[in-house]
């Protein structure tokens, strides 16, 4: 397999090529994509931002309006029936070290505030997979990196200052909104157009990551809960054949001093002995460092390492929570299904978080697992797996990720979300008119 065709097939699991690439997706035969290529935006146009005043405009002058990020969402969260906004060019990082916090505007990806905070001896408790995405974005949907004692991202939120319907800058935090503060965080781009957001910090830390080989779905059985917990992150890569994780990517917070000791048994699997790619046979050289080599923690947390953009990211990404101590169950309710699934995936991977009390965050009140599906870009066939897999996962009370693929009927949905009506009101006070209200939120938030 040649360099281009090994990009092709497995880019999105790589990095990104939405960084700073908008234009591209402009030029896009048949209308701008997301940046995996899936999704074709409805919205007519794309306004440009450069300056707060620049939202308020642009919010006052149309009905409908759907702020865009960095394209990272693969269903339609982020598009309109009217305009689209980018405020891509808001790229301000404000490290306040005596608060122990950072704002950043709309358009700083993590892979820009990492090393910037890094710099200067801070850190953010929890990075995605994939370091690309932008700071807002993933807040707002709740996407959440891994750690048994990690909440997602959004957990970090401090303030955010916030257009409104009405073009009015509010600033939405805990001091002044109280309770209800805890609605706006994972606002799923609902409540008006984000233009900066303050993220609690933390002294910078190293980190080791560690790599074991087939690790048997038995073992999680009784120990799933010490699987998960032995680093400060843990991802199970499997691709649901042979009963079992084909590699286990444990990230160890270490003293800069020290090498991370590699246990020659990790419940039955084996360490690597070279750099590893989830997918097997891929080339590591994109991906971060392992044998237990310590690093800055933004060098390892990541799968994939922040200079890495190929070429192409075409895929398909579904995940679903389960609650923790339903997560060996989930695993083996969706293992029925391996034969249907394993020729239309890339790979899949399992995650634990921390539960948290934002009102609609997959993860609220409960301590978390998530099984992550990335999909070979095979839509008819994956549409017709994620319903299997759905009703396999209904006894378990599973969530889906907002801003990945997924079939849920809205009423099971809105089931799983206690708070799901004082979410509904906030919209209505923010924004009585429905001006950031789209198919994405008419279906799943209100829909039959």
């Amino acid at each position: 397999m040649d360099k281009r065709e090994f990009l092709k097939t497995s880019g999105a699991l790589l990095a990104s090529t939405f960084l700073s690439r908008l234009s591209t997706a402009q030029t896009t035969a048949g209308g701008r994509t997301n940046w995996a290529g899936n999704y074709t935006y409805s919205a007519k146009n794309l306004d440009l931002a450069n300056t707060t005043e620049d939202v308020r405009q642009n919010i006052q002058s149309h009905s409908h309006l759907k702020a865009l990020g960095a394209r990272h969402s693969f269903n339609n969260i982020a598009d309109s029936a009217g305009e689209q906004i980018s405020l891509k060019h808001f790229d301000q990082i404000e490290l306040d070290t005596k608060a122990k916090t950072v704002t950043v505007g709309a358009g700083v990806t993590y892979g820009q505030l990492a090393p910037y905070i890094d710099s200067r001896s801070f850190a953010v408790h929890n990075l995605a997979s994939l370091p690309h995405v932008s700071v807002v974005g993933a807040c707002a949907t709740a996407t959440h990196g891994s750690g048994s004692r990690n909440g997602n991202l959004s957990t970090a939120v401090r303030a955010m200052e916030v257009a409104t319907a009405n073009g009015e800058v509010a600033i939405f935090s805990r001091e002044k909104l109280g309770d209800k503060f805890l609605g706006t965080v994972v606002g799923l781009g609902a409540l008006g157009v984000i233009t900066k957001i303050t993220l609690d910090v933390q002294p910078t830390f190293q980190v080791a990551q560690t790599v074991y080989e087939n690790l048997s779905f038995s073992q999680l059985e009784h120990h799933l809960d010490d699987i998960f917990a032995s680093g400060y992150s843990v991802s199970l890569f499997t691709d649901w054949q042979n009963h079992r994780a084909t590699q286990v990517w444990i990230k160890r917070r270490v003293d800069p001093s020290s090498h991370t000791d590699t246990v020659a048994d990790f419940y039955g699997a084996k360490p690597a002995t070279q750099n590893l790619h989830p997918l097997a046979g891929h080339s590591a050289e994109n991906c971060t460092e392992q044998m237990g080599v310590p690093g800055p923690w933004y060098e390892r947390i990541p799968h994939f390492r922040m200079n890495f953009t190929p070429s192409s990211g075409a895929e398909l990404q579904s995940e679903y929570f389960v609650p923790r101590d339903k997560g060996y169950a989930s695993i083996l309710a969706v293992e029925q299904l391996r034969d249907q699934i394993t020729p239309h995936l890339f790979i899949s991977e399992f995650r634990t978080i921390a539960a948290d009390d934002l009102w609609i965050s997959p993860c609220y009140q409960r301590p978390s697992m998530a099984l992550h599906f990335t999909w070979k870009p095979e839509w008819p066939a994956v549409k017709a797996l994620l319903p299997l897999i759905e009703e396999k996962l209904s006894p378990f009370g599973a969530r889906p990720h907002w801003a990945k693929l997924f079939t849920m009927a809205p009423t099971r949905l809105r089931s799983q979300y206690a708070r799901m009506g004082n979410y509904q009101a906030l919209l209505a006070h923010y924004d009585p008119n429905g001006k950031f209200r789209n198919e994405f939120i008419d279906t799943n938030i209100y829909g039959a």
